[in-house]
């Protein structure tokens, strides 16, 4: 018996991997690809590696983003002389929304546990979306003049310069968690509305991120 050689072994089944992946996700692909399956797939692969790196980032910069927030809410709180929590605290002025998500996160870390829940646990369990949220406009009047000080390198007070980026990167991380593509986006200025928010909280925040970041290496290694 002669055994093959991996350099003489068949090329994997392309039309195999397409559709365990899907005929309907690889399209765009295969379309932007003039219907070479050895290219979609590379850019598939690519747009995966792209998507990782990104999610790094961003999670560097949601773990910054919403311990900011609570501690200028922490600070709010102690400046008006409350004991309660501001998750505990029903005079806060918080949408029914973000009261539920708040309860749904307290249920969720609770569940099982004989003994008080650490209140980071509570912090860590809200999404993106509740800390995006606390920087929309209808905070503007009530939240906003506490939530500002989370950016003191920003060049303004205005909410607008801090909510533009928050709401591209929210829904392009929500993107990238249902493992929708990305290769066709404004690539570029999502990585930099990243070290945008970062700067504003932090220069030094901005650097740390960037210095480990993989996101440029990758852009530049497009198929």
């Amino acid at each position: 018996m002669h055994s093959t050689s991996p350099t003489m072994a068949e090329p994997p089944d392309g039309k195999a991997v397409i559709e365990l992946i899907s005929p309907d996700r690889l399209n765009p692909y295969l379309t932007e690809c003039d219907g070479d399956t050895a290219a979609a797939l590379a850019l598939y692969r690519w747009n995966s590696a792209l998507a990782t790196a990104f999610f790094e980032s961003l999670g560097h910069l949601e773990i910054m983003l919403r311990n900011a927030l609570d501690a200028r809410l922490v600070g709010r709180q102690q400046r008006r002389g409350i004991a309660v929590d501001w998750l505990s605290d029903a005079a806060i002025p918080l949408s029914d929304r973000a009261r539920s998500d708040i309860a749904q996160a307290r249920q969720r870390v609770g569940r099982g546990r004989t003994v008080p829940i650490p209140r980071g646990k509570i912090i860590a369990e809200l999404s993106f979306g509740f800390w995006r949220f606390l920087l929309a406009r209808q905070y503007r009047s009530s939240l906003w003049p506490d939530l500002a000080g989370a950016f003191p390198h920003a060049p303004d007070r205005a909410l607008a310069t801090v909510e533009a980026p928050v709401e591209h990167l929210h829904k392009f991380r929500n993107r990238i968690a249902h493992h929708e593509s990305i290769w066709h986006l404004p690539l570029a200025a999502r990585r930099d509305d990243i070290q945008t928010l970062l700067g504003f909280m932090a220069p030094s925040a901005a650097t740390w991120v960037a210095e480990a970041s993989r996101i440029d290496g990758i852009l530049a290694r497009r198929p």
